[in-house]
């Protein structure tokens, strides 16, 4: 008898210790996989600040290139954009989802659209930081996520809440109050946030990723800056060809174009848009940052009222955005 209880016991401690085997390899592999989560969530962040510093510091890159015109510049951005994201998609074997999209007149019809918009806001962007207008473009792109919210209000009856109305407010008072100190309205500003803004509500239209789509953009654009630049050197005052590190710079334009596309495709995979929306303004900062100290723009009392209110303005958006986000995860 006591053999068998001996026996029963053997057993009952074999059996625990397999189970607490068995938890402890669950909480291995469970700490294994948060581990393995929490890089890739950190290759995201990376990912994304490296994207905005592209962005945000190509202000230095277009000011090299000054002394050339910003529609010269713009037509070979174009045209080496669609050289390097059609051998990207050939690469990848994806070219059959470019002739797709392009196969309907719906879709050449929202792709031509948008394509006007993202060229509108590209050579808006080179053109004031030729002109002297970087602090302009550098508020453009701080309010473009309220002129977001605001159209997706608009056209996608999107609710908002007070926070964000209250944001979208203050972003309009800050305008209007530069529009009063200086005695113009930044139409700069309010053109890179509006074309940004209307180039996303239509992308909303469209079903296929990113890279795709600018593809599809850059490829009805593709013979408008071959003719841009056929009349521009017809006429003898074509900057390609005339000296290497020029013919570089606007080859290279293309990848300053691609890479950073790339990287923001790479990040919203890895990490939640309001993380996403929040590293954004890393870009405008970067630009605010060229204007004012490297390139010595002017910044004054106005500049400083229409900014304070406006980053007031992200700061209650993107605290609502964060609590709307945590919401459904509690």
């Amino acid at each position: 008898m006591s053999c068998l209880i001996s026996t029963n016991d053997n057993n009952e401690l074999k059996i625990l210790q397999q189970l607490n085997q068995v938890s402890l390899n669950l909480q291995a592999r469970a700490r294994k996989k948060q581990s393995k989560m929490m890089t890739e969530s950190t290759k995201g962040v990376l990912a994304m600040v490296i994207a905005c510093l592209i962005w945000g510091f190509s202000a230095l890159y277009y000011k090299v290139l000054a002394h050339i015109p910003p529609i010269e510049i713009l037509a070979h951005r174009t045209i080496w954009s669609f050289v390097l994201f059609a051998i990207l998609l050939l690469a990848q074997g994806r070219l059959s989802a470019l002739f797709t999209l392009l196969s309907t007149r719906n879709g050449v019809f929202v792709v031509g659209l948008a394509a006007i918009m993202i060229s509108t806001n590209w050579f808006a962007f080179i053109f004031s930081i030729q002109a002297g207008y970087a602090v302009e473009a550098a508020m453009g792109y701080y309010i473009f996520p309220l002129v977001a919210v605001l159209l997706g209000r608009l056209v996608f009856g999107e609710k908002l809440q007070s926070t964000q109305w209250a944001a979208v407010g203050l972003a309009a008072l800050g305008v209007v109050t530069l529009t009063y100190g200086l005695g113009v309205a930044p139409w700069i500003s309010l053109l890179v946030a509006g074309s940004f803004g209307i180039y996303g509500v239509l992308k909303k239209r469209l079903s296929v990723g990113p890279v795709v789509s600018v593809t599809g953009e850059v490829a009805l654009l593709f013979p408008i800056a071959l003719g841009v630049l056929a009349f521009v050197h017809s006429k003898g005052e074509g900057h390609f060809g005339t000296a290497a590190w020029e013919n570089g710079m606007l080859i290279f334009s293309g990848v300053l174009t691609a890479a950073p596309l790339m990287l923001f495709s790479y990040a919203t995979h890895r990490n939640r848009l309001s993380t996403v929306g929040l590293l954004q303004y890393i870009n405008p900062t970067a630009q605010f940052f060229c204007a004012v100290v490297i390139f010595g723009e002017p910044f004054g009392l106005w500049h400083g009222i229409a900014f304070g209110l406006i980053w007031l303005a992200l700061t209650l958006y993107s605290a609502s955005s964060l609590l709307q986000d945590r919401a459904p995860r509690r």
